[in-house]
């Protein structure tokens, strides 16, 4: 059964279940808290009393992992009851959060989920730990399709999470016409209703893709030119966003948005005014890892929970409520797996010019950074700008009005 997750319901069902917990006998009360998932069977040894009471530090992007909502399985909560090890989970909003803080020393993680670019990039600069897949036996149920990818061609550090593709979703109420091409986030029309990446790689990508350059080009032309086209996207711009995306577009505040495939899949289910589209000029095409940071203090624990992830039954809960395409084989074989067949997850055929990202010469990467800090600190944006413009005229009329008053005092005396 597929996973519906709307914030709005979410506080109305909270407030509903709230009240009716305090109508239950406390013995009831206490028995739904400590409800457990039945798993059906475990193929790992998670009774491991020497891992009992350690403290591991997972850190993963948002709404990506099944969480416990709505009758889901609560991964993080089956992973402790099963093992007696503490998970503290936490979030980042995109790769270059993630990158920062592990460069910075900030936050001793233990798991963490990058993208293949930035993967390649910490493999590059000694911060991954080679996994033991002596402890990962599960490992064999990753597809040899899934294998062997650029950013860790031994297969060494890494363990496929999840695949996907960026495309645009859009609202069929609020544009007039279907959308084939990235250039609709340019379009006048949607002015204040168009959102876009509050990331580098992902919103310098698409400029590339309606430029017909390749997105890792090391030309610094190249990149000028995709900035000054993100310049040009400024005026229609509402905001720059990352999970913000979810309550805009599901609410029906924003017209159209470029992310993440299996992000549209969940607020689709909230919204079915919303459409799915790979443009006509390109993608980018991206795997999504499980890795150990370099330095991990629990790097047995962590290998557990890598292999606890890829017991049928949990990455079966998984992959229904993140709703991205699997590199699991028993999860694709499953017929209780609802993306099975769905096409945008699983198109016939790539979309033309599927890229990936890939790490870039650190020269690059600072010309980029530089670029980016540039777009975005262009002239404002969308009601960001209709506001500046709205508060010069409110400072304009009250200069004015102060010269008024000055002369007409002046005439009094």
């Amino acid at each position: 059964m597929k996973k519906h997750r709307c914030a709005r319901a979410a506080c109305l069902c909270l407030a509903l279940a709230l009240c009716a917990l305090l109508t239950l006998p406390a013995s009831m009360v206490a028995s739904a808290a400590s409800a457990s998932w039945e798993f059906k069977r475990l193929e790992g040894n998670y009774n491991r009393p020497e891992l009992k009471g350690t403290k591991l530090n997972v850190y993963n992007w948002g709404e990506y992992i099944s969480d416990g909502k709505e009758g889901s399985m609560d991964i993080i909560a089956e992973f402790k009851r099963l093992t007696g090890i503490d998970v503290t989970y936490s979030n980042y909003e995109n790769n270059e959060g993630l990158y920062s803080v592990l460069s910075g020393g900030g936050g001793l993680y233990d798991v963490i989920i990058p993208s293949d670019y930035m993967i390649e990039r910490l493999i590059s600069e000694d911060r991954l730990e080679k996994l033991n897949f002596n402890n990962i036996p599960n490992y064999h149920y990753i597809l040899e399709e899934n294998r062997g990818k650029y950013f860790d061609p031994t297969d060494e550090y890494t363990v496929p999470y999840t695949v996907g593709m960026v495309g645009i979703i859009y609202n069929t109420t609020l544009v007039e016409e279907p959308v084939t091409s990235w250039r609709a986030l340019w379009d006048e029309r949607y002015t204040d209703a168009i959102l876009q990446f509050d990331n580098p790689r992902d919103a310098f990508g698409i400029a590339q893709y309606i430029l017909g350059q390749d997105v890792n080009t090391t030309d610094p032309a190249d990149w000028e030119a995709a900035a000054e086209l993100l310049k040009e996207q400024r005026p229609v711009l509402q905001q720059y966003v990352m999970d913000q995306v979810f309550d805009l577009m599901e609410g029906g505040e924003a017209a159209l948005a470029p992310y993440y495939a299996g992000d549209f899949n969940l607020m689709h289910e909230n919204n079915p005014d919303l459409a799915f589209v790979y443009p006509k000029e390109g993608t980018n095409f991206f795997y999504d890892s499980i890795c150990i940071p370099k330095g991990a203090a629990h790097v047995e624990a962590a290998e557990l929970f890598i292999n606890f992830l890829l017991e049928p039954e949990v990455a079966l809960a998984n992959a229904n409520f993140i709703c991205y395409a699997t590199p699991h084989s028993a999860v694709r074989e499953d017929p209780d797996y609802d993306w099975k067949d769905d096409p945008i997850l699983y198109p016939a055929e790539l979309p033309a010019n599927a890229q990936y990202f890939k790490n870039l010469p650190q020269e690059t990467l600072d010309l980029l950074n530089s670029l980016w800090v540039d777009v975005k600190n262009d002239s404002g944006t969308g009601s960001s700008r209709t506001l500046l413009i709205a508060l010069g005229v409110a400072a304009a009329l009250g200069a004015a009005a102060l010269v008024v008053v000055t002369v007409r005092k002046k005439k009094r005396s």
